[in-house]
């Protein structure tokens, strides 16, 4: 019992290891025709189930796609035959014969692969085409002759289908087996030994094919030989064989060969007659045409060598004798190739678009390439037009990659048309070509560029709010949202409250960026204004304005714009408080009052001058001092006398804005005159100002102390004002000054002293108004430049604290010279270096030391105020002691 128990073990590890060898296959044998139940084989023990395991776990046999011919017993698990196997129906001449079954086992599911093998067996019979054939011999054929015989079929394989062939005995003929690895085995009827009809007048011969199986089978086929009589000799060709070489590209009716066969007989018996017997492959008969008199066969159809390579055709040559004899032969034809086949270019995989940056050497197509030619016919060649970028590379036989050899750039090529060529190596060599359209994809490698690196914009102030300053354009060459670039202001700014130029902020009073100003549109990079632009607050803007696309990651470019602001005519003149006055003594704050009324086109009020009798014509006797908040011609001022008109005493400078004496001041002018002066611009229009100016006339000692009273109330003034800056003993000087000019206008008030003085103005020059006429000028400033300047009448040009503008101009009037004055001891003539007098409160002002009095600004600055005689050298007076110097010497030369 334990024997038996190890025996089965070991037969189950060896089933095992059989099972692990064969990869879980199962593979058995079983002869065709076997009877049903048979046993092919114990499929359960060998898959290695227990008894009762294979009904248990329901073995069962699954024939996919044909008729199971045989089945799995449920109880012994064994594989049966279950109906009739014919190798023969089942595979046909294929060989070996195996079927594919799987076999199912449940809990767990398996599935097994077992393949049966249908052997063959012996079990069909030669077979003849016909049971009988008849022949017909002459009784004169010759020792030798051959008659061509069918052979049999055998439907099975290998040796059960290998053939030998017997005849019946008989001493007149035998057989000619002729086999050949080249062509098919022919059968030949030899005739052994001449006929005589009149003995034997036919011959029924047996032809045997026996097969090579065990037991063989055999196939008859009965041939009945006529002998025929007189025609003693067969028609015989030149030659068995006729070998032709036919190219493939021949035309219809090309003559393909020419066979020949004699008769020795006379007469109808030598007369021969050509017909085709057979033709292998049988679709050839409609390809060639037999001439049956001369032989010749000429071509009638087409021959292709990439379908049909050899024709056999067997060809048989009779006379016309009775009974008629004939010869045959074979006629081997061998197509032979040209390149007739043109080369196919396939596209199996195309991946498009490529991106631009793709690496060198990715795959953008695979193709297939096929030449059915033969030969050097069919070997191709490939390449790709362009050369660049894209190239070819040889996986294996007929099969390309087209790879990427050149880096792309879709800004410059969008899109590619490949042409992959295909030749092949005949002769004329043949091509083939196929379109490739390759598109490029963007990505995003390519900034946005402005046209041009600095913008430079002029506006005009006062422009609307949302106005159009300009357009700006950034390109992008890259398409779709890494081309669409959106525009923002990005940097720049301008200092606020001091009229600064764009990006200084020191003399203003705090900091504005440029988006407060201007606004760029963020899709079409329109340039908008904000806000009305005022000169006089902004002159340039300087800004970047940043281009930046949609791509991710996103790229940007910048350009510089420089806004200009063009002055408009938009301020009047305004008409400055009269020099050495309260109100000139706040300085730059009166100027910026100034322009403010003048902004409001407000009009000034009465000022009041005062003039001797007797002035001379060309005695200045005042100034109309006015200012102008535009530049250039629109600042640029000048002075009209509107009232009174006519011949009136007084004349004004047409720039200059001095009021002189046209004529000699005499009694009949009246104690008073009153002049309506307009100051206009010459900007477009042009805007004006009107300012009315009182003149007194009075004796020349009366005129010189009004002058002075009224330089002292200017003077405590002036004097209030600067004590804020300096303290101590300024302040005492100015109250010694206040005591002293009352002093003097009490003692001048005396009739004696008046008596005295009008003696004195008598005799001595007329000294009252203590200025001399002198060559004016025209200081104006412009945004464009200098207009010119004249080294002959040159000035110095003493300006005062506050904002001055930029470029000067300076300007001679083209006035005649005026009346020379008579010389007097205490008048000097008019200093060449100053550009305006000296006002007659700068005598009385405090001994303290004080910043040098000039016009605050100039481009029309001017000031209604009487003129004194100025000290010679060229510097503003502000000593006081020089200025109590000057008038003692001059009170004394009165007295």
């Amino acid at each position: 019992m334990g024997e038996r128990c190890c025996l089965a073990v070991v037969r189950v590890l060896v089933l095992q290891a059989a099972w692990a060898l064969s990869g879980g296959q199962v593979r058995y044998s079983v002869p065709e025709e076997a009877k049903a139940g048979t046993v092919v084989g114990r499929l359960a023990q060998d898959l290695g189930l227990e008894a009762g395991e294979a009904e248990a776990r329901r073995l069962r046999l699954v024939a996919p796609g044909r008729r199971a011919s045989v089945e799995v017993s449920g109880a012994s698990g064994a594989l049966l035959v279950s109906s009739r196997l014919d190798r023969e129906e089942l595979c046909g001449k294929s060989a070996p014969c195996a079927l594919r079954l799987e076999v199912l086992l449940e809990r767990p599911l398996r599935v097994f692969h077992v393949q049966l093998e249908v052997t063959d067996i012996n079990d069909n019979a030669p077979v003849f085409p016909a049971a009988r054939k008849n022949l017909s011999i002459a009784e004169s054929s010759l020792l030798g002759s051959r008659f061509p015989l069918e052979g049999a079929s055998d439907a099975d394989i290998g040796a059960n289908a290998q053939l030998t062939y017997t005849l019946s005995p008989s001493e007149h003929f035998s057989l000619d087996l002729h086999r050949s690895e080249e062509y098919r085995e022919s059968l030949f009827l030899v005739l052994t030994k001449s006929l005589d009809r009149e003995t034997i007048p036919v011959h029924r011969l047996v032809l045997t094919a026996t097969d090579g199986g065990r037991p063989s089978l055999t196939g008859t086929m009965e041939l009945v030989i006529s002998v025929e009589d007189a025609n003693d000799n067969a028609p015989q060709f030149n030659q068995s064989v006729y070998k032709v070489h036919l190219p493939e590209s021949s035309p219809v009716g090309t003559l393909v060969a020419r066979v020949n066969a004699t008769d020795s007989d006379l007469g109808s018996n030598g007369e021969v007659t050509f017909s085709v017997s057979n033709i292998f492959p049988e679709k050839g008969m409609n390809n060639f045409l037999l001439n049956a008199r001369t032989g010749e066969i000429n071509l009638v159809g087409t021959v292709d060598y990439e379908e049909v390579r050899l024709y056999e055709i067997q060809i048989e040559a009779r006379d016309k004798g009775t009974p008629s004899l004939s010869g045959h032969c074979k006629l081997v034809l061998e197509v032979v190739d040209v390149n007739d086949n043109a080369p196919e270019v396939w596209v199996t995989s195309l991946s498009v678009p490529v991106p631009e940056d793709a690496s060198l050497g990715t795959v953008v197509a695979l193709l297939s390439v096929s030449d059915r030619d033969s030969g050097e016919n069919g070997r191709v060649r490939c390449w790709v037009w362009p050369a660049s970028p894209f190239g070819l590379e040889a996986t294996f036989a007929g099969s390309y990659s087209l790879v990427l050899r050149e880096a792309l750039d879709r800004e410059r090529v969008s899109e590619y048309e490949v042409e992959v060529r295909a030749e092949d190596g005949g002769a004329p060599a043949l091509r083939a070509s196929r379109g490739l359209r390759v598109p490029v994809s963007d990505v995003n490698d390519n900034a946005p560029l402005f046209s041009q690196a600095v913008y430079t914009v002029l506006a005009r102030e006062n422009n609307a709010a949302g106005a159009e300053l300009a357009r700006l354009w950034a390109r992008d060459p890259d398409e779709a949202a890494n081309g669409r670039v959106s525009y923002s202001v990005w940097d720049g700014g301008v200092g606020v409250g001091g009229g600064g130029a764009a990006g200084s902020s020191s003399s203003g009073v705090g900091w504005r960026p440029a988006s407060s100003y201007v606004s760029v549109d963020a899709e079409s990079g329109r340039l908008w204004a904000l806000q009305p632009l005022d000169y006089e607050e902004l002159q340039v803007l300087q800004f970047e304005v940043r281009a930046v696309d949609a791509g991710e990651p996103p790229l940007s470019g910048n350009a510089t714009v420089q806004l200009f602001v063009l002055d408009e005519n938009d301020n009047a003149p305004a008409l400055l408080p009269p020099a050495g006055s309260a109100a000139e003594a706040g300085g730059v704050a009166a100027a910026e009052a100034a322009l403010a009324l003048a902004g409001a086109g407000s009009e000034s009020g009465t000022l009041w001058a005062w003039a001797a009798w007797g002035a001379p014509a060309g005695q200045v006797v005042a100034k109309i001092r006015a200012v102008d908040a535009d530049s250039g011609y629109n600042a640029w001022l000048r002075y009209e006398l509107w009232e009174p008109r006519g011949k009136g005493p007084f004349r004004v400078g047409l720039y200059s804005g001095e009021v002189s004496t046209a004529r000699a001041l005499d009694e009949a002018d009246g104690p008073r005159q009153r002049l309506l002066i307009v100051v206009r611009d010459h900007g477009e229009p042009a805007r004006s100002a009107t300012a009315t100016l009182s003149v007194s006339l009075l004796e020349a000692a009366e005129a010189a102390l009004a002058a002075g009273s009224s330089s002292s109330s200017s003077l405590s003034a002036v004097s209030r004002s600067a004590a804020g800056v300096e303290l101590g003993a300024g302040a005492a000087s100015a109250a010694t000054n206040v005591w002293l000019v009352v002093a003097i206008c009490a003692v001048s008030s005396l009739f004696l002293l008046a008596v005295v003085l009008y003696g004195a103005s008598r005799w001595a020059p007329r000294a009252a108004v203590l200025s001399a006429p002198g060559p004016t000028t025209l200081v104006c400033a412009s945004e464009v430049g200098s207009w010119s300047y004249s080294q002959r009448h040159s000035r110095s040009l003493c300006v005062a604290d506050g904002a001055a503008k930029s470029d000067l101009m300076v300007f001679s009037p083209n006035f005649p010279p005026p009346p020379p004055a008579p010389a007097a001891k205490d008048t000097q003539p008019e200093s060449s270096t100053l550009l305006d007098t000296v006002s007659a409160n700068t005598f009385l002002s405090s001994p303290t030391r004080t910043k040098p009095f000039c016009p605050s600004r100039c481009g029309g600055f001017a000031g209604i105020r009487a003129t004194f005689p100025r000290p010679e050298t060229d510097e503003c007076l502000t000593g006081s002691s020089r200025v109590l110097k000057d008038i003692s010497g001059t009170f004394a030369s009165a007295l």
